[in-house]
This record gives structure tokens, sequence and C-alpha cells, in this order.
């Protein structure tokens, strides 16, 4: 977001409205600006932190709402206050807090779960969550920390408990095969 001075940063607002039928693009749109992690400022109008990146991925939806029949128009504005830029930027951050609550909700039910090839498909998925969640942080929350040591600890257990472990002295490569070699014979 940029900043002059000590006032309020300004801000890419994209307003729009489509038709109510069919009611496909508006789900469309609305799940775009989920992604994109859009403030809602009012019906039709929803704001993100102004930058290039930002501006570009509103106009790709502008231009979406008027495929689509509707009409779409992108504004630069800053708030008249820095007390409203804290509002809308908390609401942001409040929003990005509750998904990294649940991740880390997640990442404790698979820590707690044995010891299985799902543990190994949640650290992967959980990981990737965490990713789509960071890309629509513009405000990062205290919860973004406990988040990342959550699934950092989950996936630490998971390896410790994905790989055999060594006997001393020989390379874990080593001791894998015996494994396998002893498994083999058994069977």
């Amino acid at each position: 977001m940029t900043h002059t001075g000590d006032g309020p940063g300004e801000w890419v607002l994209l307003s729009y409205r489509l038709p109510r039928e069919p009611s496909t693009p508006r789900i469309a749109v609305w799940r775009k600006l989920k992604r994109l992690g859009a403030a809602q400022i009012s019906d039709g109008l929803v704001a993100l932190p102004a930058g290039a990146r930002t501006r570009e991925q509103l106009e790709w939806v502008a231009e979406e709402v008027t495929d689509a029949g509707g009409t779409a128009a992108i504004w630069l504005a800053r708030p008249a206050t820095r007390a409203q830029q804290d509002q809308l930027a908390q609401a942001m951050a409040a929003a990005r807090a509750a998904e990294y609550q649940a991740l880390i909700a997640a990442a404790d039910a698979a820590a707690a779960a044995a010891a299985d090839p799902a543990r190994a498909s949640a650290v992967r998925r959980l990981r990737n969550e965490f990713r789509r969640i960071q890309r629509r942080d513009y405000f990062p929350p205290a919860e973004h920390d406990l988040a990342q040591a959550a699934l950092q600890a989950l996936a630490t257990r998971e390896e410790a408990g994905a790989q055999p472990v060594p006997r001393t002295g020989q390379p874990a490569s080593r001791a894998r095969k015996r494994a396998h070699r002893a498994q083999q014979e058994t069977a």
C-alpha cells in the first residue's frame, strides 16, 4: 500500500454492478473477490491496498463483470481519515485471522491423528492453503505466525514419523534398504 506522509494510504476500488440473472457470473465474481481478499465497503464496492498487482487483479475482475453484461469502474482513492483506513485494515486482518485460526485447528487435528498417509496429504493441503491465505493477507495478524508454526510442527512430526530411524553408524538410505529387504524376507 502506498503512503504519503502521515496521511492515509491509497486504495484501489472496484465499483461494479451485475445483472441478477444469470447468477453464475455474480457467484464467480464474488468468489474471485473473496480469493483476492478484497474488503467489501458496500454493495458492489470493494477495496484492496493500492499496488500494481492489486490494481491489475481488480482490472481483470472488472473485465469479467463487463463481459457478463455488467458495469465496472476502477478507482484510486484515499480514506478521509487515518481512523477509516485503520478500520478497513483491521477488518481485512480479522478476516485473515479467522482463516489462519481454521488452518491452525486443521493442523492440530492432523497432528493428533495417527501416523498414516493421510497426514502427509494433510501437510501438503494445509501448506497450499497457507500460501493461498498469504496471497490475500495485506495486514498480517498475529495468527499468521501461529499458523506457520503449527504447519512447521506438523511437517516435522510427519517427517519424523515417515522416515525410519537409522541404526547407529548407518546412513538412512542403508537403513531403509535393510528394512525393505527384511520386509521382503518375511513376506
